[in-house]
């Protein structure tokens, strides 16, 4: 990354937006050294301008900011750093420095689709992911009809609590599917989003 520290005294903003729910968290600034070691350890670090120090958010309460990837905006002098947060990221308490709930339970989806693409790529031996790959097309839509048909039973004559077990196997299964045939979540997204009529 070519990233312009003098612009701001040697100093640029960090956007921390958490990984898995997309939600902005925080902002911080990091210089190079704060950059250097939140690459090297794994942990966010910033350099605190009321402390005057490099500071690793969670240092004190435990509450540290587990990295995922850093980006560079194009000016060269912002950055977005993607994390998995562990427990509430404000001093208040609070989830977010802007009193927010992080909850965005939908994005586990992407989270989900991201797993399976790994999986399709490195085949762990053992994995119940890898051996639906391994049994082949047939056998992968099969799992989506058998799924698809014992969501329909729950919806009809079960319990709320099975239909959304099966209602997940389904979707699991789903995602599988697609994966194996070259496709995302997101292809359906775009499906979805050319057909929908807001009317």
């Amino acid at each position: 990354m070519n990233i312009d520290f003098k612009k701001q005294g040697g100093l640029v903003p960090a956007i921390i937006q958490d990984a898995l729910t997309g939600k902005v968290l925080m902002l911080g600034y990091m210089n190079e050294e704060a950059l250097a070691q939140t690459e090297k350890t794994g942990k966010v670090t910033f350099f605190s301008r009321s402390k005057n120090r490099l500071w690793v958010k969670g240092e004190e309460s435990g509450n540290f900011l587990n990295l995922v990837s850093i980006a560079v905006d194009c000016d060269q002098d912002t950055l977005l750093v993607k994390a998995n947060p562990v427990g509430p990221v404000c001093h208040t308490g609070a989830d977010t420095c802007w009193n927010e709930k992080n909850q965005e339970d939908v994005m586990f989806l992407k989270y989900l689709q991201d797993f399976i693409d790994k999986r399709h790529a490195e085949m762990p031996e053992g994995s119940y992911t890898t051996s639906l790959f391994q049994s082949g097309i047939n056998r992968m839509a099969q799992k989506v009809g058998e799924e698809a048909v014992e969501t329909v039973i729950e919806a009809t004559n079960g319990t709320d609590d099975r239909l959304i077990y099966e209602a997940s196997d389904l979707v699991y299964h789903l995602i599988v599917l697609l994966t194996s045939k070259g496709y995302r979540l997101e292809d359906l997204a775009r499906e979805l989003k050319k057909r929908h009529k807001t009317n």
